[in-house]
C-alpha cells in the first residue's frame, strides 16, 4: 500500500487546521463528525454552519476598528451584508445578531425586509443600501420605504435618470448615493463597468441635478465597487485612490457628503494553502484613505463595507457520496458522485470557481489522482482541479465495497440562488437536502433539517404533468 491520503495532505498543506481535524479515520468540521450527519440525513447534503457567519462579521469589525484607531481615523465603520449572496432567512437573521446593516439588489429584497421588520429583527435605524440597476417596481418599493419613515434607506443611483423617479414620489428630503463606474481589471472584456455613473460626469451631474435644482435627494455616500473584490494588487490600490480623490473633490462642493461605501468584499478560502492578511490589507485601506483626505484637507469619510461572500461563504458545506469509480483509460480515474456540479455547485460550471475538497472518510487509504464526475449526461459536469495552480485532485482509493464521501467546503455564497431552489434543473437533478448547524450560548451544537430533497411530484407539478 502506498502513502496514505492523510500523510499526503500533511506533506503538501498545514493540517489539521482551525476548521478541520481527523478522528477515527474521518473528518471533523468545527469538531462535528460529518460522517454522523451523513448517517442521519444522507447524501447529497447541503450544510449551513451558522456560527461562522458571526465569527466573520466580528473579525472584520475588529480589524477595521483597530486600523482606524492606529491611524487616528476619526469616523465610523459600518458593516453591510449583501443579501444577494444568500437570501435564506436564517442567514440574514444570524448576521443581524451582530448589529449590521443590509444591502439590497432587487424588489424582492424589499419584500424580504418587510418580513424582517415585522419580526422586529431590524428597525428604522438600520441602514438599507439599495444597489443595482433598478426597474420601476424596485424604485417604487424604495420610495415607499422612505415615505414610511425608513430615513436610512438609501437608493444608490446607477444612472443619471434614476433620481427623477424618487423626486416625483418621495415626500420630503431623503438620502441618496451615487455608484461610481470604475475601470475594469486589464484582462476583463470591457474597459469600464456597465454599472454606475462615469466618474468624470459625477461632479457636473451633482451640480445640475441636485445642488442647483435644490433636489430633495441629499448626497449621502459614494459607492465604490470592483469585481476582483479587495486584493493587494496595483489595480485595486489605483482604483481605490482614484475613488478617494473623487470623494475629496465632491466633498468640497457637497458638505453633506460624509460616507463612502466599499463593495467587492474580502476573499474567502478556496484551498488549504490560502493566505490573505486581512488585518494588514485593512490597515492599508485606512492609511490610503486617510492620507488622501489629509492631503486635500478633507475629514475622512465614514466607511460602509459590503461583504457578501465573505460573510456567508465559509459557512457552507456540500457533501456527495461516490456512487462508483470508473477507469476510462490508463490515466483517467473517475469518481462518479450522487449529485451535479451544474445544479448543486453551479459556480464550478459557470465561472470555474474552486473550493476546498476533502474526503469525509477513508483517510488512511492510499491516495489516487481522480476526476469527479457529476450525475448528469453533460460533458461539462465535472471537477478536476484545485484552486490557484490548477493542481490535480487527489482522494483516497476506494477498496472493494467501501463507501466514500467527498466534501466541498466554503460553498455558502451564491450556489442556491444561481442553481435555483425548487425549480427545474439540468437532467431534472433535484435540489439536495439542506441541514442547519447552530450552537447555543454554552456552545452546544444542534442540527435541524431545513429542507428535504426535492420530490419528483414537485418537478412534475412545475412541468404541468399533475394539472
Amino acid at each position: 500500500m502506498g502513502l496514505s491520503y492523510f500523510n499526503l495532505l500533511n506533506q503538501i498543506a498545514e493540517f489539521p487546521t482551525e476548521e478541520f481535524k481527523i478522528e477515527n479515520n474521518t473528518l471533523l468540521y468545527h469538531t462535528i463528525p460529518l460522517i454522523d450527519l451523513i448517517k442521519k440525513y444522507g447524501s447529497p447534503l447541503r450544510i449551513s454552519y451558522l456560527p461562522k457567519i458571526s465569527e466573520r462579521i466580528q473579525f472584520a469589525k475588529r480589524i477595521f476598528t483597530d486600523a482606524m484607531k492606529d491611524y487616528h481615523y476619526d469616523a465610523d465603520y459600518l458593516y453591510c451584508y449583501c443579501t444577494k449572496s444568500s437570501h435564506f432567512s436564517f442567514i440574514i437573521e444570524e448576521g443581524l445578531k451582530n448589529n449590521i446593516h443590509l444591502e439590497t439588489s432587487s424588489e424582492f429584497d424589499m419584500q424580504i425586509l418587510k418580513k424582517i421588520y415585522q419580526k422586529k429583527l431590524i428597525s428604522k435605524e438600520n441602514y438599507i443600501i439599495c444597489n443595482g440597476f433598478k426597474k420601476n417596481i424596485y424604485s417604487q418599493h424604495i420610495s415607499d420605504f422612505i415615505n414610511d419613515g425608513f430615513s436610512r434607506c438609501i437608493p444608490v443611483l446607477d444612472n443619471m435618470n434614476e433620481l427623477d423617479f424618487y423626486e416625483a414620489r418621495i415626500t420630503g428630503e431623503y438620502k441618496v448615493g451615487i455608484r461610481v463606474a470604475t475601470t475594469e481589471e486589464p484582462n476583463f472584456s470591457f474597459y469600464s463597468s456597465r454599472l454606475g455613473i462615469r466618474p468624470n460626469a459625477i461632479l457636473e451631474y451633482y451640480k445640475n441635478k441636485m445642488k442647483n435644482k435644490n433636489s430633495k435627494g441629499k448626497l449621502f455616500l459614494l459607492h465604490f465597487f470592483i469585481n476582483t473584490g479587495v486584493r493587494d494588487s496595483a489595480y485595486y490600490w489605483t482604483e481605490l485612490a482614484k475613488f478617494i480623490e473623487l470623494y475629496c473633490q465632491m466633498k468640497n462642493v457637497c458638505p453633506e457628503l460624509k460616507h463612502i461605501n466599499i463593495g467587492g468584499g474580502f476573499p474567502i478560502k478556496t484551498n488549504l494553502k490560502f493566505y490573505f492578511n486581512y488585518a494588514q490589507i485593512t490597515h492599508k485601506i485606512i492609511k490610503l484613505i486617510k492620507e488622501i483626505c489629509d492631503k486635500h484637507n478633507v475629514p475622512p469619510p465614514h466607511i460602509f463595507t459590503e461583504f457578501g461572500s465573505y460573510t456567508v461563504g465559509e459557512s457552507g458545506v456540500t457533501i456527495f457520496s461516490v456512487l462508483e469509480q470508473k477507469l476510462q483509460n490508463d490515466t483517467e480515474l473517475w469518481y462518479m458522485i450522487d449529485g451535479s456540479f451544474m445544479t448543486h455547485l453551479p459556480d464550478i460550471w459557470g465561472i470555474d470557481q474552486k473550493f476546498i475538497v476533502l474526503p469525509i472518510n477513508n483517510w488512511q487509504n492510499e491516495y489516487k489522482k481522480v476526476n469527479l464526475g457529476g450525475i448528469t449526461c453533460d460533458s461539462a459536469d465535472f471537477y478536476n482541479s484545485e484552486s490557484g495552480n490548477r493542481a490535480e485532485i487527489y482522494l483516497p482509493a476506494i477498496h472493494h465495497n467501501q463507501k466514500m464521501y467527498v466534501g466541498f467546503f466554503n460553498t455558502g455564497a451564491y450556489q442556491d440562488s444561481i442553481g435555483g431552489i425548487g425549480g427545474i434543473h439540468h437532467c431534472l437533478v433535484p435540489c439536495m437536502r439542506h441541514v442547519i448547524i447552530n450552537t447555543d450560548a454554552t456552545g452546544n451544537i444542534s442540527t435541524s433539517l431545513f429542507r428535504e430533497e426535492q420530490s419528483s411530484e414537485s418537478v412534475l407539478n412545475i412541468l404541468g404533468y399533475n394539472g
